[in-house]
């Protein structure tokens, strides 16, 4: 947050055309999210509170959208509030936005629901974070975002604060060609909050991905009484059914439009994202999946094992976790894998798995059967990070190493000592990969 002592005359978005700039990922977020949107709802919660703070400020000083015109910012009582606000502006024919997290998001979900059931293009920004289950937690993790994956919103996951602000446009570009709404979410704090030095966009890059046709077809969708139709009505068994199948073929359509934004947003910056990425060996035989941050930390230890040890190693980070890119899973995996570790930043009680160890499973047995896949690989499941607990180097190597084991764990914990069901996997805490200099 800038301080309040700045005069109006001095308060401007950056520069546009700037390169290289200092933001955390809340403000990376925003800035494109207040750029593209004319009506954004409100209600601070840590840890996106800044996002909302940003566009309130930017507003307040009379900073035009990319459209010469000034968003409306409103703070609502709470954030069932907000979620209703930002329904009420869609069906007006609005652009809208809101930033949330945690049982934010949950007071959201009746209206999500709606908002996708109404084929509604929109953009949610979460940073991402713990629910309140046997106590609260302010820190990061994904229980907010896969309890609300249910909804019919599309989930798009930046891993960086780069990423945060490149893949906020593709949520907004994405959306409305698809007109299936976006959560797009990073981690709380661990990305929210990381200041660093990206690449801003450029006015000329969001004219680009952000077709001005879709947005006054938008437009055109508003209830309007001098053209008046019908929507949120009562269904009987007679319809309901068929209603609501009937939004297939949008949902199929949402990982071939978000790769086309992706791909144009490189051939405007020259960073290429794909809705899932490989990193490693090209001949990897041990594989860990992820989404957001965590991946970093994945990554940075699969580079040092491969060029220490004699092992070959390997890592995804899943980009678009809904609609699953299940095709794009599978030819992101090299065809070499023996053993596969998922990992997911949440816990669901009572499952059999974790979200993405469920959706990664699904999909590998699927090409099973089809015969896209010669053998199953095995396959573990584990947890890591909730509520921001340390996620280390020597935890990813704990994982493969439990990969490699004779008797692996097939469900896992990893950063906690859990005395109780004897689920966590032994860390070699003295592991470290950091060069003597650092």
């Amino acid at each position: 947050m800038r301080p309040s002592n700045i005069r109006t005359e001095d308060m401007e978005l950056p520069d546009t055309h700037a390169d290289m700039v200092s933001f955390d990922g809340n403000e990376a977020a925003a800035w494109v999210a207040y750029r593209l949107s004319e009506v954004c709802a409100i209600y601070p919660i840590t840890p996106s509170s800044t996002m909302a703070e940003l566009a309130d400020e930017w507003a307040a000083h009379r900073i035009p959208n990319r459209w010469g015109q000034i968003p409306t910012v409103v703070e609502m009582q709470h954030e069932g509030g907000a979620a209703g606000a930002v329904h009420g502006a869609l069906q007006a024919g609005a652009l809208s936005t809101t930033f949330t997290a945690s049982q934010g998001l949950m007071l959201m979900l009746p209206n999500m629901y709606k908002i996708a059931g109404e084929l509604t293009p929109a953009v949610f920004h979460v940073a991402a974070r713990s629910l309140a289950a046997q106590g609260l937690s302010i820190f990061c993790d994904h229980q907010d975002v896969m309890a609300a994956r249910s909804t019919g919103f599309a989930l798009l996951a930046s891993a960086t604060v780069q990423e945060a602000h490149d893949l906020a446009l593709v949520a907004h570009a994405a959306t409305l060609e698809a007109r299936v709404p976006f959560i797009h979410f990073f981690d709380g704090f661990r990305t929210s909050h990381e200041v660093n030095k990206i690449h801003r966009l450029k006015e000329e890059t969001l004219a680009r991905l952000v077709d001005d046709e879709r947005v006054l077809a938008h437009h055109r969708r508003a209830l309007n009484p001098d053209a008046p139709v019908m929507r949120g009505t009562a269904q009987n068994p007679d319809v309901y059914f068929q209603g609501r199948e009937s939004v297939n073929s949008y949902y199929e359509a949402v990982p071939g439009i978000v790769q086309g934004k992706m791909d144009l947003l490189a051939q405007e910056t020259g960073r290429r994202y794909h809705l899932v990425d490989y990193f490693g060996h090209p001949k990897a035989e041990s594989v860990i999946i992820a989404i957001g941050s965590g991946t970093s930390t994945v990554r940075q230890t699969v580079d040092w094992l491969n060029a220490n040890t004699d092992g070959r190693y390997g890592g995804i980070v899943v980009r678009l976790f809904r609609p699953f890119p299940a095709e794009a899973l599978l030819a992101a995996l090299p065809r070499s894998v023996k053993r596969i570790a998922v990992l997911d930043r949440t816990k669901e009680p009572g499952a059999n798995g974790e979200p993405l160890y469920q959706d990664v499973m699904t999909a590998l047995a699927q090409a099973l059967s089809r015969g896209a896949l010669k053998r199953m690989p095995l396959a573990a499941g584990g947890r890591y990070g909730l509520s921001s607990k340390e996620f280390t180097p020597a935890m990813v190597r704990a994982v493969f190493a439990n990969l490699a084991s004779a008797e692996p764990k097939r469900f896992f914990t990893v950063g906690i000592y859990d005395d109780i069901t004897h689920l966590s996997l032994e860390v070699d805490e003295s592991f470290d990969i950091e060069r003597d200099d650092v």
